[in-house]
């Protein structure tokens, strides 16, 4: 294949830029590409950058490995931009996302994607993302937004409706829906069930026993699933081995396995028919029955939330880690297993004309999702090609899923249109959408408290 050129955002990162950047540099068909890391934190872009070039020299990667402070320096020329970017600091703004509602009365089930949580992140992000945005409108027009920034349904939105680039979000989450498979089907797939609590819990103790049963479970069955962002429903579930339908299987070991596992995703998929792939963790944010006062349904699901003071921790442990291995202290041959959760796939087959279907990505709705709004951000399986990616037609949801899907993808746009505008009257009508919001008055409380907080994030509010 011919080098290409791709631009990594927020490289410093200590899970995201070390993947992707190890995952770029161990392909062979990019081999000679340029590739160019950006990030403010001079610092950790150093690290970063000194590790890149250990991996180029003892990989035989041959590619330029450029460091950048401003993306203006980067952008030129790019048919990539692989973007992570979090206003910092990521864990005390979302801590302080939770807390604030709380004041009110308002219990949020989780504060990330959705309600009012959902809205204050994707407003901090939104404009540095657009920024972006309008920088590769002047240097780089056809290349392609890989986002992973959250909330992705909000971040995408932002992009498609307010610029010219052409987008893709990508996220993990659907492994989830593996792990769940893998885990209830065990026996009959013959997938080893590591020992400890299998969750859909992201604490770093728990995830990887969750994902080491979805890596076994990739490996023997296909699922289908289609939604929103952290918002998906498996359609269809068959062996790979001779395509039997196993949706059935499942469905009657599911009702017989242990009722404590995953108990909100439990009560839906009772409910509405289709099982929920994100697991109750993130489920939780887009559903009005996890947040009431009175019968705090989150103790009976037990919706954990995220250990923000822990992972806050950990992200000066792993670029302690990063720094060993760009000084040469410590091995880097792990980094071979490294996986990128998606960008590596799309920038080989679409620089290169190959051909590939990915499990999930996050597209503007050109027909993908029959019965929710065209141009809205929707996740279902994609191909990836020359042609660049497109969404995997599935149909109509059932009804009363497309619905939950409609208010939600109403409650995006107003909260993007918000954001992108300053609009109050807007950013007010996002938060009434809010699952947990059930007062008007409460509504403009929190808003008002919002916006007074985070005065020097959302400037085009005041």
């Amino acid at each position: 294949m011919l080098p290409t050129k791709i631009v990594v955002i927020g490289a410093g990162s200590a899970i995201f830029g070390l993947n992707t950047v190890s995952a770029l540099l161990g392909s062979e068909r990019l081999r000679g590409s340029h590739l160019a890391l950006v990030d403010l934190n001079a610092e950790t872009l150093d690290l970063m950058a000194r590790l890149a070039q250990r991996l180029n020299r003892e990989w035989g990667a041959e590619m330029t490995i450029t460091a950048h402070t401003h993306r203006a320096e980067a952008l030129p020329g790019a048919e990539f931009v692989v973007s992570a970017i979090e206003v910092p600091p990521r864990e005390k703004l979302w801590q302080k996302d939770y807390e604030i509602t709380l004041k009110y009365g308002v219990r949020q089930p989780y504060a990330e994607n959705g309600g009012p949580g959902g809205f204050a992140h994707a407003a901090r992000n939104i404009l540095p993302v657009l920024q972006i945005a309008r920088a590769m409108e002047a240097a780089c027009p056809d290349a392609w937004f890989i986002n992973y920034t959250n909330p992705m349904i909000r971040i995408c939105d932002a992009i498609h409706r307010h610029s010219a680039i052409k987008v893709v979000g990508l996220c993990h989450q659907i492994l989830v829906g593996y792990g769940m498979v893998g885990y209830v089907l065990a026996d009959v797939l013959d997938i080893e069930v590591p020992e400890g609590e299998i969750s859909s819990h992201a604490h770093p103790l728990i995830w990887p026993r969750m994902t080491r049963i979805a890596d076994q479970a990739l490996e023997k069955v296909d699922i289908k699933a289609a939604g929103l962002n952290h918002f998906t429903w498996m359609l269809d579930l068959r062996s790979k081995e001779n395509g039997e339908d196993l949706y059935p299987l499942f469905a009657e070991r599911w009702a017989a396995f242990d009722p404590a596992f995953e108990p909100l995703t439990r009560r839906v998929y009772d409910a509405f028919g289709l099982f929920p792939i994100p697991g109750d963790e993130h489920l939780c944010e887009y559903l009005p029955w996890a947040s009431d006062p009175v019968t705090k349904p989150w103790e009976k699901y037990e919706v954990s939330l995220y250990d923000w003071e822990l992972m806050d921790q950990l992200r000066g442990v792993f670029h302690g880690d990063i720094a060993q291995m760009a000084e040469g202290k410590t091995t880097i041959d792990h980094l071979r297993q490294a996986n990128s959760e998606g960008a590596l796939e799309m920038v080989e087959n679409i620089a290169a004309a190959g051909i590939h279907t990915h499990l999930a990505v996050n597209l503007p709705n050109v027909g993908q999702i029959a019965n929710l709004p065209a141009g809205a951000i929707v996740e279902t399986p994609g191909l990836v090609s020359g042609a660049g990616v497109q969404g995997v037609s599935v149909g109509s949801l059932p009804a009363g899923i497309a619905e939950l899907c409609r208010r939600e993808i109403t409650a995006v746009q107003l909260g993007v249109d918000a954001a992108v505008h300053g609009d109050r009257e807007l950013a007010l009508q996002c938060l009434l959408l809010s699952p947990c919001i059930t007062d008007l008055d409460v509504a403009k409380q929190i808003l008002g408290d919002y916006l007074e907080t985070y005065r020097e994030y959302l400037p085009q509010f005041w």
